[in-house]
């Protein structure tokens, strides 16, 4: 497919059925269960969106906050605004630059280059006294499940990974993608006339990330459905990462 392509429309479709996700799951096998449960067939095109959470679980990506012993910085920190000293730990071991330590919030830097709040650490939806990490290589986890979707199934398809996170500028947070296999993550629109023939200079739309934030509308917080299917987009293929959609040093002016 082309970037130049224009959709005439997309389908989001939901896969229910996922028990809850142990550490060392096959993530492919409860992924086409969740398929054939759901109803629906996979097609060569369709692009599936998982979320972090599952992936994490899957990859053993979870710390018993019991085994932590916090720093003095994260007990002070802690102490000063009523957080849990062990998981401030835990975010500040993920961190390998703290931007902001204020009002209770941590924004870091993770090793990936993301920047947001807790280093991605989280402890909702999860069960017992734990904290969830993001995966160690979410571009390498969206290649592995793809290939062995594609190798299972027989289509060409593409697969995000995807986490919620908050924005400069707005309130309320929204899915982007951490992990990218089969699709180009960015389409770059720079060069190119708009309808008044002006040579557009700075237009790079984030595709990998409006899907993962469209799916979220029914994956949700609550719902139960790590992973839906995104129908209809006609998306370049080929070997992205989601390290493109993360803003060089250079040209980041908030850092």
């Amino acid at each position: 497919m082309s970037e130049a392509t224009a959709s005439t429309g997309i389908q989001l479709l939901a896969l229910h059925g996922a028990p809850e996700i142990q550490p060392g799951d096959d993530l492919t096998r409860l992924i086409i269960e969740s398929v054939a449960a759901s109803g629906v067939v996979l097609e060569s095109g369709d692009v599936l969106v998982v979320t972090q959470k599952v992936v994490s679980k899957a990859e053993g990506r979870l710390v018993d906050l019991a085994t932590v012993e916090p720093s003095d910085l994260a007990q002070r920190f802690a102490d000063r605004w009523k957080k849990d000293p062990r998981h401030v730990e835990v975010v500040l071991r993920e961190s390998v630059r703290l931007v902001r330590m204020d009002r209770g919030i941590i924004i870091s830097e993770t090793r990936h280059g993301f920047v947001c709040a807790n280093a991605g650490v989280d402890a909702s939806n999860v069960a017992g006294d734990v904290a969830c990490l993001l995966p160690l290589d979410p571009d390498g986890s969206a290649a592995s499940l793809r290939a062995a979707l594609m190798r299972r199934l027989g289509i060409d398809l593409a697969v995000i990974i995807s986490d919620s996170f908050g924005r400069p500028w707005r309130n309320g947070i929204t899915n982007v993608a951490i992990g990218v296999a089969g699709l180009a993550p960015l389409t770059d629109y720079r060069g190119q006339p708009d309808d008044f023939g002006r040579v557009m200079q700075v237009s790079v739309l984030a595709v990998a990330d409006e899907l993962a934030s469209a799916a979220e509308l029914i994956s949700g917080k609550i719902n139960r459905c790590p992973f839906v299917v995104v129908r209809g987009y006609p998306y370049e293929r080929r070997d992205g990462r989601a390290a493109e959609l993360v803003m060089d040093s250079n040209t980041d002016m908030f850092r």
